[in-house]
């Protein structure tokens, strides 16, 4: 055997050893996941997270191979959320509510913390459209609006562990909450008028908000939806005074409860 043969026998060693550690790895990650459920701690440690990458950063001090290990961890790491997410949720999760309730803002965080998929439906319908949701309203009109809302949930029935956040009015019709039960698990994210009107007061993409963008008329535009909103929701949870942690942990904790039941 000669040198290059010997150094190819060694990478070869080396891989088998990253696959038997990644196995492993990933073992543990359900572990830590049983051990969270069965004891009833929180789910969403960023904390931990923090932790693990200082730890990481301390260990490659001086390493001409850092940039390369930072880049193998970042996707093991990413991995791991993937393999949390669907020991958690083997659905979509469905964010409905008013404009402002928070439904980007949780989708967003939820993505980060068990790098779940995210889709805006606001956002890929105007981009599909090439046009801007207010501009589809007054071209089109609310009718065609909201069968391409129809059509992208029943899209979005062939993934899993996607968030789908959907626009206010999108759970207003009834095939539309039909195909969002067909995704998975709908949840409503609610607010006071108060805190809504101080989320979208400088926003101009609120067709729905023309001649009434204050509380007065948010409150009575609310109260209009709520019934439905109420009856398309497997769960409820209200975000006012609650940070973005506050309100997942409570998403998760909540979600994880009705798939016991």
């Amino acid at each position: 055997m000669n040198d290059l043969e010997m150094y190819r026998e060694q990478l070869g060693l080396c891989d088998d050893k990253i696959i038997d550690a990644l196995v492993e790895r990933n073992s543990i990650v359900e572990k830590i996941m049983t051990y969270k459920e069965t004891y009833g701690m929180p789910i969403l440690q960023p904390r931990q997270e923090e932790k693990q990458r200082a730890r990481l950063e301390e260990k490659l001090v001086g390493n001409k191979y850092k940039d390369e290990i930072y880049d193998v961890f970042r996707r093991i790491l990413k991995n791991s959320k993937r393999i949390q997410a669907r020991k958690l949720f083997d659905y979509n999760i469905v964010l409905i509510g008013f404009m402002g309730a928070g439904k980007s803002t949780i989708s967003d965080y939820l993505s980060t913390m068990f790098a779940m998929d995210i889709v805006e439906m606001d956002q890929v319908i105007a981009n599909r459209e090439e046009m801007s949701i207010p501009d589809i309203f007054a071209t089109y009109g609310e009718e065609y609006f909201r069968d391409l809302e129809t059509n992208l949930l029943i899209e979005m029935q062939s993934h899993k562990n996607t968030v789908i956040s959907c626009g206010g009015g999108a759970a207003l019709r009834e095939r539309n909450v039909a195909e969002m039960k067909k995704n998975g698990k709908v949840v409503l994210l609610t607010a006071s008028p108060e805190t809504i009107y101080d989320r979208v007061k400088d926003s101009d993409d609120r067709p729905v908000l023309n001649g009434r963008k204050n509380v007065k008329g948010i409150s009575e535009l609310m109260e209009q939806r709520r019934e439905k909103y109420e009856v398309a929701a497997d769960i409820v949870i209200n975000t006012d005074n609650k940070t973005v942690l506050q309100i997942c942990e409570e998403l998760v904790q909540r979600l994880t409860e009705t798939d016991e039941d």
